[in-house]
């Protein structure tokens, strides 16, 4: 967790009983009482009105309220649709973070649009299958870390070959992903669909940033293929899986 986050959450516990223990945050946040310690030091450095003391407890000035977020009704019905095509079609450390984002800002916006949060007639009904999600996370954890990926595909001719790449980009053709990407059996790059993959497996293997197998590289020919397109009269809706 990061250290705003944590700092974050310590105050939602203060705000929510009369005197709370530093073990019991500790406990709640999984870190050692004397990071609790710390960080009770850093937010009373900031102006947090804490009381209390180590070995005892810390209550909050009932006075204290975080600031009011700037944002209107209409904002936050942008934000939790959004969060919620999140949960609906990214993978489970995505929704996870987006349900955490909701969860913040719901504590903190003024009451008159907190009904915002659990409109049920902003319904996705649509979410991806476990595996794809398991796919998605599995290509986003590639790319971050520059790792390259080996799986079995079937492309969209149900032709089934055995991939080794470099994951460059994802992108979202809602209602599916598309994994940008160079193809070592293709020595060039090539697109691939999450949902048509199996056994995918993360390499050790890292790979460089060479100028001719990079992302920008990679974007450089997907715009001359979409100009093609254009000029040819049609749009893809996707990019092509090969």
């Amino acid at each position: 967790m990061r250290r705003a986050d944590r700092l974050f959450q310590i105050v939602q516990l203060l705000r929510t009983r009369r005197v709370v223990t530093a073990a019991h945050i500790a406990a709640e946040l999984e870190v050692s009482p004397r990071t609790v310690y710390r960080d009770i030091a850093d937010l009373l450095a900031s102006g947090v009105p804490i009381d209390g003391e180590a070995g005892v407890g810390y209550a909050l000035a009932r006075s204290f309220d975080l600031p009011p977020l700037m944002f209107d009704e209409d904002e936050i019905g942008a934000l939790v649709l959004g969060a919620r095509m999140v949960q609906a079609f990214g993978d489970e450390e995505l929704a996870r973070r987006a349900r955490s984002l909701l969860s913040k800002i719901e504590s903190v916006v003024p009451e008159r649009l907190k009904k915002s949060f659990g409109r049920p007639e902003w319904h996705i009904s649509r979410t991806l299958r476990t595996e794809v999600r398991k796919h998605v996370e599995c290509l986003r954890r590639a790319i971050d870390e520059r790792r390259k990926l080996r799986f079995a595909y079937t492309d969209v001719n149900g032709a089934e070959s055995s991939r080794t790449v470099r994951p460059l980009c994802l992108a979202f053709w809602a209602p599916v992903w598309t994994a940008g990407a160079w193809c070592e059996l293709r020595a060039d790059f090539r697109n691939f669909r999450p949902d048509r993959m199996r056994s995918v497996e993360l390499l050790d293997e890292r790979f460089p940033d060479e100028p001719d197998k990079n992302l920008a590289a990679y974007l450089r020919t997907t715009e001359a293929e979409l100009a093609r397109e254009r000029a040819s009269g049609g749009w893809p809706r996707e990019l092509p899986d090969r």
